[in-house]
C-alpha cells in the first residue's frame, strides 16, 4: 500500500513522497481512510508509529481542496507541550509544502506579539497548548467559531498534566459540528469517558497493546540505594556501548544536579526542563539529534514531545509513581519497531511504584543488582580524613598547644563569677590567654603581659562582667545593684582589685550613659582614652 492508495490528493502524496516516505504505517494506513470520510476517530497507539502523519494529512487534504476562509482558524490542534507543537508545525509544512495551507504554533515562553500578528494575517491550522491558546480566547485575538476539525494529540498525557478542564474550555467555544480525531498511546477511563463527551460515534483504531511498552523494548530494574544512584549511572555509562541516552529525572532540579554530576566525570550532557526557555530547550534538543551531546536529562513534562530516532537507552534515574508515566518514558526508545533498551533504578521506597509497573505491563518485575557495581558505600570525604573528634578532650589540649596563626593577640577567656560567693574563676577556653604557658595554667610567663599591667585587658574583667555594655548583669530590674560598692554616682567603687596593680574603674552600662552626657571638663578631655579602655582596646 502507498499514500496514493489512501485518497489523498496529489499535492500531498508528492510532499510525502519529498519527504522520503512512500509507504504509511499501520495507524495512518488504517486511520487516513476513515478520517477523509469526516468521521470521528480514536487513535491508539504507542509512541513513533506515526500517529501525526494519520491526523495531518487527512487535515491537509480536507482544507486544500475547500475554499479558503481569511482570517478564520478552520484547524485546530490541541498538544500537551510546545516541543510537540513546534514538531506538528513542522510536520505540517512539510507535507504540505505544495498547497496554500498556513499554519502557527501557538505556546508559552515566547512573546505574544508575533502570534497575534500572525493570526491577525489569517491562520488556516494552529497547533497550541492549552494554556497559551486560553491566553488568546481572554484577549480576544483568536477566533475558533469556524473550526471544522479539532485534534487532540496525547490525550492521556494532557490529562495526567492535569489539562483536561481547560481542554473543555476551549471545546466548548468550538462548533459542535465539526470533525474530532483523538490520538493516544494509553487509554485510561477518564479519556474513554472524554471520548462519549467530545466525539460523536468515533472509528476506534487499536494498534498494538494498549498500555504495554512495545515488545522490542528490553527492560531491565536494579535495585540501588537512593545515594548511590549517581554512582551507578555513571557506572553503567561507562560500562556499556551507550550511544544516545535519555536520561529522566523527576525534578528540574534532579536533572540539573545529575548534568553536573556526569559533566564532572567527562561526560558530555544537556538538560531540558521546564525552567529553561524555548530557545534553549531546541539547542539542546538539536545538540541531543546531532550528536553532540551523549545524554540528556529531561523531566517527564518536557521530554513527552520529544521526537527523536536512534535513541538507545532510555534511563529512569527516578522510577516514576504512575505506571501509565513508565510507560511514556520508555516509549522514547524502541521507537517504531526498533531494538532499544530501557534501564529502571529503584531505591527501598520506590518498590511500591515498581510493583504497580509489573500489573500494567502484565509482567512480573526482576528486580536484581547491577553486575560488576560495587555496592559499598563510601565514606564520604569529610569522614575519610576526620581523626579525632573536634570535641573530645585529646583534640581540645592538641589546640591549646598548637599556636594561633595571628600570633598573642587573641582576646584571653572571660572571667566567671560564681554569685553564691562572688569568687572568680577563669573559664576554660581552648584559646591560651595571655601571660599563661603551656605547661601549667596557674604558671605565669616571665615576661609581663596585659594582664600584669595596671588598666590591662585582665583587669577591665576583675568585676563580674559589668565593664561590656549588654552583659547579663547590666540588664538586671531597676536599681540593680552588680556585686561591690557603689558610689552616689553609680559608678562602682576602686575595692574589688586583682594583683598588687593600681585598680582601675569597671564601668557599667549606665555609667556609659553617665560618661555621654558628662559635663566635667577632665572627663571630656580623657573621652577618648576611657573608650579605648572600655573596649579593651579596640
Amino acid at each position: 500500500m502507498s499514500f496514493s492508495t489512501l485518497g489523498l490528493n496529489d499535492r500531498l502524496v508528492q510532499g510525502t513522497t519529498a519527504t522520503g516516505f512512500t509507504k504509511p504505517t499501520e495507524i495512518q494506513s488504517r486511520a487516513i481512510p476513515v478520517a477523509l470520510q469526516g468521521r470521528d476517530v480514536v487513535g491508539l497507539a504507542q509512541t513513533g508509529t506515526g500517529k501525526t502523519a494519520a491526523f495531518v494529512l487527512p487535515m491537509l487534504n480536507k482544507f486544500s481542496e475547500a475554499k479558503h476562509r481569511d482570517h478564520h482558524v478552520r484547524g485546530l490542534v490541541l498538544t500537551p507541550t510546545r516541543e510537540l507543537a513546534h514538531q506538528i508545525e513542522d510536520a505540517v509544512t512539510t507535507y504540505g509544502r505544495f498547497t496554500n495551507i498556513s499554519v502557527l504554533s501557538v505556546y508559552g515562553g515566547v512573546s505574544m506579539d508575533n502570534q497575534v500578528r500572525r493570526l491577525r494575517r489569517g491562520i488556516d491550522i494552529v497547533i497550541a497548548t492549552p494554556g497559551r491558546l486560553l491566553d488568546h480566547m481572554g484577549r480576544r485575538t483568536i477566533d475558533l467559531s469556524h473550526v471544522e476539525v479539532l485534534v487532540l494529540d496525547e490525550a492521556d498525557r494532557m490529562f495526567d498534566m492535569g489539562f483536561i478542564k481547560d481542554v473543555q474550555r476551549i471545546v466548548e467555544k468550538v462548533p459542535k459540528q465539526r470533525q474530532t480525531m483523538l490520538f493516544s498511546a494509553t487509554m485510561p477511563e477518564e479519556i474513554r469517558k472524554l471520548t462519549t463527551t467530545l466525539q460523536k460515534d468515533p472509528e476506534t483504531i487499536r494498534i498494538g497493546k494498549i498500555g504495554n511498552p512495545v515488545a522490542s523494548i528490553t527492560q531491565y530494574f536494579y535495585s540501588v540505594p537512593q545515594e548511590r544512584k549517581l554512582d551507578l549511572l555513571a557506572h553503567v555509562l561507562e560500562a556499556e556501548s551507550m550511544k544516545s541516552v535519555l536520561v529522566f529525572s523527576r525534578t528540574k532540579h534532579g536533572a540539573d544536579k545529575i548534568s553536573r554530576k556526569l559533566e564532572q566525570k567527562g561526560f558530555s550532557t544537556t538538560t531540558i526542563h521546564s525552567n529553561r526557555s524555548q530557545s534553549q530547550r531546541q539547542h539542546a534538543l538539536a545538540g541531543f539529534k546531532q550528536g553532540r551531546y551523549r545524554v540528556l536529562i529531561a523531566t517527564d513534562i518536557a521530554a513527552r514531545g520529544i521526537d527523536v530516532e536512534g535513541i538507545s537507552h532510555v534511563i529512569n534515574y527516578d522510577t516514576p509513581p504512575a505506571p501509565e508515566d513508565y510507560v511514556h518514558r520508555i516509549g522514547r526508545t524502541g521507537r517504531a519497531a526498533a531494538v532499544g533498551d530501557a534501564i529502571t533504578f529503584v531505591s527501598e521506597v520506590e518498590r511500591g511504584s515498581v510493583r504497580r509497573i509489573g500489573q500494567t505491563i502484565g509482567k512480573p518485575v526482576d528486580l536484581k543488582k547491577y553486575e560488576g557495581f560495587d555496592y559499598t558505600t563510601p565514606i564520604p570525604r569529610h569522614e575519610k580524613h576526620a581523626g579525632t573528634p573536634t570535641h573530645s578532650p585529646d583534640h581540645r589540649r592538641r589546640s591549646e598547644s598548637r599556636p594561633h596563626p595571628a600570633g598573642d593577640h587573641r582576646q584571653p577567656a572571660r572571667p566567671h563569677t560564681d554569685r553564691r560567693n562572688g569568687e572568680h574563676s577563669e573559664r576554660k577556653h581552648t584559646a591560651r590567654p595571655h601571660g599563661i604557658s603551656n605547661e601549667h595554667p596557674d604558671r605565669k610567663s616571665s615576661h609581663p603581659s596585659s594582664s600584669s599591667r595596671p588598666g590591662g585587658r585582665e583587669g577591665r574583667h576583675s568585676s563580674a562582667g559589668h565593664g561590656r555594655p549588654g552583659d547579663r548583669t547590666s540588664r538586671g530590674p531597676k536599681g540593680f545593684k552588680p556585686r561591690g560598692q557603689r558610689t552616689e554616682t553609680g559608678r562602682p567603687s576602686r575595692k574589688e582589685t586583682s594583683g598588687n596593680h593600681e585598680p582601675r574603674k569597671v564601668y557599667t552600662k549606665s555609667d556609659w550613659t553617665g560618661l555621654l552626657t558628662s559635663t566635667e571638663k577632665d572627663e571630656k578631655k580623657s573621652f577618648r582614652k576611657k573608650l579605648k579602655r572600655f573596649f579593651g582596646g579596640v
